[in-house]
């Protein structure tokens, strides 16, 4: 290896002696040196000529003397803008070079450079979210209260744990659709385990869970075994409760997550919070130990009551003016369905249209049936 002094100090040359070092120190040391040479090299590049060196190519175009020492500065500045060349043998005698072209091809490299960096410029806020979604998922792995799950098989996984270790309590909200096969068997499995430990298992669903034969079946079978089952109109969250201790829920942070992401909330004050809103909506729901909908006509109840919860969110709806199809996607049912209901709530109330519909309502009493939770208290298991 020669001295330093043998080889010449430009950029390229900086860049091929930090990368030759890679034996002898470390790559983010000798990057990091070839970046700041190359940055440095830039900003020399970017500087106007001195008058210094405008001086020098006027010297040498007239051919006068020129001092490889003195002018050593000026010369390598008229180098790098393309103005002179310079003989190895005759390094006194520079030949000066068309200032045109030499400017026409400086022109083209900055105008590259300055693509090159607003490239770069519009590329940075898609790379920083990028980048800042894994930073943000990484703080959010890395708390005490919550732990976001992106990953199906880790929520699965994480949640067959948990309910594994339940000693007193398992809640669980399902309003996603029917379950199939699969499902049935290994919540069967896992619930079944629970209540054999002495696990006292509630369950919520969707009213339209009742029409599926693979959820009535299951229902049943659970409910032999000591299982709680209630079903809901209106939408609600999904969650799991585990001794009210933890808590699996949805995910509304990660705009991007799949639909299956989840959050492990291990704070006891919103664990607490979320046990507390199931059973809100349990103190509502109607039980149910896996029989389908009655096909029988309706009529008043013990207590004179002619129409159904689901009946009655209906004709709330029509009476404030929301479209069918926004009440459809709110009581999770489909609009066939919802037509269904409407078409028996015409003939029940003797309406020919739907705006006739809306005024039998707005006369009958049954406009007034309170639907809320019948008191603020805990239900009772």
């Amino acid at each position: 290896m020669g001295e330093p002094g043998d080889r010449p100090a430009d950029a390229a040359n900086a860049f091929e002696t930090a990368s030759g070092t890679e034996n002898e120190t470390e790559t983010a040391g000798a990057f990091e040196h070839a970046s700041e040479t190359a940055d440095a090299f830039d900003a020399e590049s970017a500087k106007e000529l001195s008058p210094e060196a405008v001086d020098v190519y006027g010297r040498v175009t007239r051919h006068e003397p020129i001092d490889p020492g003195r002018d050593a500065r000026a010369l390598g500045e008229l180098r790098r803008w393309g103005l002179v060349i310079t003989d190895p043998h005759l390094p006194h005698l520079p030949i000066a070079l068309d200032p045109q072209e030499a400017g026409r091809r400086r022109l083209d490299e900055e105008l590259r450079r300055m693509a090159a960096r607003a490239a770069l410029a519009a590329r940075i806020p898609q790379l920083t979210d990028e980048l800042g979604l894994h930073f943000e998922r990484a703080k959010w792995r890395s708390g005490r209260g919550s732990e976001f799950l992106g990953e199906a098989e880790l929520v699965n996984a994480r949640i067959e744990q948990a309910v594994g270790r339940a000693r007193a309590e398992l809640l669980t909200a399902q309003p996603g659709g029917p379950r199939t096969g699969a499902q049935r068997a290994a919540a069967e499995e896992r619930d079944g385990a629970a209540l054999a430990r002495g696990v006292h298992v509630r369950s919520l669903y969707l009213d339209t869970g009742r029409d599926d034969a693979t959820t009535r079946a299951f229902v049943r079978a659970m409910t032999g075994r000591g299982a709680q089952f209630r079903t809901q109109v209106t939408q609600f969250q999904r969650c799991v409760v585990i001794d009210r201790r933890q808590a699996f829920i949805s995910d509304h942070v990660v705009n991007s997550a799949p639909g299956h992401a989840s959050w492990h909330v291990r704070d006891r004050a919103v664990v607490a919070f979320i046990a507390e809103v199931f059973e809100e909506c349990w103190r509502r729901a109607d039980p149910w130990h896996g029989d389908p909908h009655s096909e029988s006509p309706r009529s008043a109840g013990p207590d004179g009551t002619r129409t159904t919860l689901l009946q009655r969110e209906i004709l709330r709806d029509m009476a404030r003016g929301i479209e069918q199809r926004l009440t459809a996607q709110r009581l999770g049912i489909g609009l066939r369905s919802l037509s269904k209901e409407v078409r028996a709530l015409r003939q029940l109330f003797g309406a020919s249209t739907l705006q006739e519909l809306t005024y039998q309502w707005a006369l009958s009493d049954e406009r007034l049936i309170d639907d809320r939770p019948p008191h603020p208290g805990r239900a009772s298991a």
